[in-house]
């Protein structure tokens, strides 16, 4: 069995928690020191339950607590090394260990594959947690889904994946032309559409879990990301979890 929980999921700040046997791992760290040991009390977890921290990119939602909460706790962290040099972090006390973008890794109980995305970072990548026979697929901030993304996302038993904008919703907001192609192009973050698309395109007979994250605040709404993913799965809408900016979502389990 695979427990999975996220402690907050959007422009504000990304972590998530993924747990098998003895191991807890958490991916990707965006709070501050205080917060995040918060969060994590919140979910009945200490920094000291984490057997280190996976890194998907730079960018300061997803790393602007990571290293401080490593070097307090002597945690190890994985990221590649275009990741590192994009975070210009001075290595100080820092358990640094690089990740190969195509790479396997085993830590403790779960095995850990990465996998590149089409994103604005220096090497982004997203990851499969596996154990007991059951994988979990993360995948937040991408372009667009491209045919080696849905390779390593078919057949998962859980998925957490981003629903970030609704292309009407940008297109009528008020973010500069710039930020607005930004968003919406191939180095960008995943409109509902088109991750709907890609549930429709992958493998989910195994799919017991499916929570949408990192959702725009302002340029979406759950029940537009909820309505598209339900008409991919051909599933009820209540079946489908939504990822809270601010709290996350709860521990969930898939086996």
């Amino acid at each position: 069995m695979i427990r999975f929980a996220s402690l907050g999921s959007g422009s504000g700040g990304n972590a998530l928690l993924v747990e098998h046997g003895a191991t807890s791992l958490m991916l990707d760290c965006g709070f501050g020191l205080r917060e995040t040991v918060a969060r994590l009390q919140r979910l009945g977890r200490a920094p000291s339950d984490l057997a280190g921290i996976l890194v998907t990119h730079e960018h300061g939602d997803h790393v602007a607590g990571v290293f401080r909460l490593a070097r307090k706790y002597g945690l190890p962290v994985w990221m590649t090394h275009g990741t590192w040099i994009g975070c210009r972090e001075v290595d100080t006390g820092l358990d640094l260990r690089i990740v190969d973008s195509h790479g396997a890794l085993s830590i403790g109980d779960l095995d850990v594959q990465a996998f590149p995305v089409p994103h604005d970072a220096r090497e982004p990548v997203q990851y499969v947690f596996s154990g007991s026979g059951c994988r979990l697929g993360v995948l937040t901030d991408i372009g667009e889904p491209t045919a080696h993304v849905c390779a390593m996302l078919t057949g998962c038993s859980g998925l957490v994946l981003e629903f970030n904008h609704d292309a009407e919703m940008l297109e009528r907001s008020a973010y500069p032309a710039s930020v607005k192609r930004r968003i919406a192009g191939r180095y960008g973050h995943l409109e509902n559409a088109s991750a709907a698309t890609l549930l429709a395109r992958i493998d989910c007979s195994k799919l017991q879990s499916l929570v949408l994250a990192h959702l725009s605040e302002r340029n979406n709404l759950p029940e537009l990301a909820v309505g598209a993913a339900a008409r991919a799965l051909d599933c009820a809408p209540d079946w489908v979890g939504v990822a809270s900016p601010t709290l996350g979502f709860d521990w969930r389990s898939i086996d």
